[in-house]
């Protein structure tokens, strides 16, 4: 009796958005990102359709910042990890080594697991936020780090993160 109590709590608790975010409809059941919402000549569109015009080198996200706590944004880079349980969040690395989380709108589409590596344009908001330990434990699960590595996360973390209206994933 008790597996079947907690089969729903395990269940939905994969790539769930956090709860400090904004209220957002709830996670598609389905673990398959959206499908493309457009195709241009530079590649794919998910969410909103962009394309790489005016996007600047994500190296000018600190100057576009500046002293703001957040700046709207379309920048160009490279995808690092990609959330393998559904596409939900991905990372870019920053010229100084760190990762920037990008998360994507109202969490209301996907981009394919398989974009490490690949070229990428996102149009939205950058902030600079405090992420809290169960999120970064929650995101190190997602991205399937050992158990060790989760609980090794104690310290809340100060880092860019950054919320895509649309991705451009450039062929």
């Amino acid at each position: 009796m008790r597996f079947f109590l907690l089969l729903p709590a395990v269940v939905l608790g994969a790539c769930q958005q956090p709860a400090a975010t904004t209220s957002a409809p709830a996670a598609p059941t389905t673990t398959a990102p959206a499908p493309a919402t457009g195709s241009t000549p530079e590649g794919k569109t998910y969410g909103a359709a962009l394309t790489g015009e005016g996007a600047q080198p994500l190296a000018a996200l600190p100057a576009l910042l500046g002293t703001q706590d957040s700046a709207q944004v379309k920048l160009v880079g490279i995808a690092s990890e990609v959330c393998q349980a559904k596409g939900c969040w991905m990372t870019m690395k920053l010229p100084d080594g760190r990762e920037m989380r990008v998360k994507f709108k109202d969490y209301a589409f996907f981009v394919p697991k398989d974009i490490s590596g690949k070229t990428i344009v996102i149009n939205g908001w950058a902030r600079r936020e405090t992420v809290p330990v169960a999120d970064l434990q929650h995101y190190a699960q997602d991205a399937g780090k050992s158990k060790a590595e989760i609980a090794a996360i104690t310290e809340p973390r100060q880092q860019l993160n950054f919320e895509a209206d649309g991705v451009l994933v450039k062929d």
